[in-house]
């Protein structure tokens, strides 16, 4: 049984709250001269040339049942749609707006966990809910008025996501992390390759391929090693320290994305979605206060074991 080290759980967290916004610059820059359907795939494919050595030397059991199985290609499917709907979004959007707009994430999964999971939902977090959803659209607002329709691509990115996540509960417990991203890697590869093939042939853009500089190499590889990583430090962070004390800080990754933002682009939100940013964390942030609370409550009125 792993210890708790909250500290160097909340170190790995920061990691990730560092590396994810890096890796959606990177994939912000290339999407000017990068097809979609190809930045997402090498995308995968660094994960897959990553990983699968890892599983491999480590003797990593990735034996699944059937049923999981199932359950990761849907997951696998939902993670490359997600992917590739956010670095779609950053075509349009400034980094920072795309990440908070994304953010609305926490508060579909609590819906979904009720509708269809049948989680117990109180009064208090679905008005977190409402505030939460009326401070994106505040960042939603200003930037539908500038680019149109793609301002809400973060919004289909957000419910992905969510659905993503509610899969992945289903086979946590069943599959080693390191193994699942590695299968996922493979598959989404495996599941790219012919769509960009078609592409290719049809004249399709998204789908179309081009031969990258050598310095778009570099970055293409960079995403993918730098959203590998992440994911890891995500993962690894939770074996440290407790959900309920690492949830706040994902948080993180938005002024992250600001200062990266600012630092390459020149962007900084302007006030409507800066208070709409500040409402949706402020909502976020109560969500997990009360998680926390009702957590404590539990444990408190359990029966003494044995």
């Amino acid at each position: 049984m792993t210890t708790d080290r909250p500290v160097l759980g909340i170190l790995l967290m920061l990691g990730f709250c560092i590396l994810a916004p890096l890796g959606d610059a990177l994939a912000k820059i290339l999407g000017a001269t990068v097809p979609l359907g190809q930045l997402v795939l090498v995308r995968f494919a660094v994960q897959a040339a990553l990983l699968v050595p890892v599983v491999l030397l480590a003797g990593i059991a990735w034996h699944l049942s059937a049923r999981v199985w199932r359950l990761v290609i849907v997951r696998t499917v939902l993670h490359i749609l997600g992917i590739a709907g956010m670095f779609t979004a950053l075509r349009y959007l400034p980094l920072a707006d795309a990440i908070a707009i994304a953010f609305v994430m926490p508060f579909i999964m609590l819906l979904l966990g009720k509708l269809v999971l049948d989680e117990e939902v109180g009064p208090y977090r679905l008005a977190a809910c409402a505030v939460g959803f009326i401070g994106t659209l505040f960042v939603i607002q200003p930037n539908f008025l500038a680019v149109g329709w793609p301002a809400l691509l973060p919004l289909g990115v957000a419910v992905v996501f969510a659905l993503f996540m509610l899969t992945t509960r289903q086979i946590a417990k069943q599959a080693d992390p390191i193994a699942l991203q590695a299968i996922s890697g493979v598959l989404a590869t495996v599941l790219l390759l012919p769509a960009l093939a078609v592409g290719a042939q049809t004249g399709f853009d998204p789908l179309s391929i081009v031969t990258p500089t050598q310095g778009e190499w570099i970055m293409l590889a960079a995403i993918g090693v730098l959203g590998t990583l992440a994911h890891l430090l995500m993962t690894w962070s939770l074996r440290f320290a407790p959900g309920a004390t690492l949830a706040p800080m994902q948080y993180l990754e938005i002024p992250v994305a600001t200062v990266v933002g600012l630092l390459l682009f020149g962007e900084l939100p302007d006030g409507m979605a800066a208070f709409g940013i500040a409402l949706t964390v402020a909502a976020g942030v109560f969500v997990i206060l009360r998680e926390q609370a009702t957590a404590r409550r539990v444990l408190r009125n359990a029966p003494p074991t044995a």
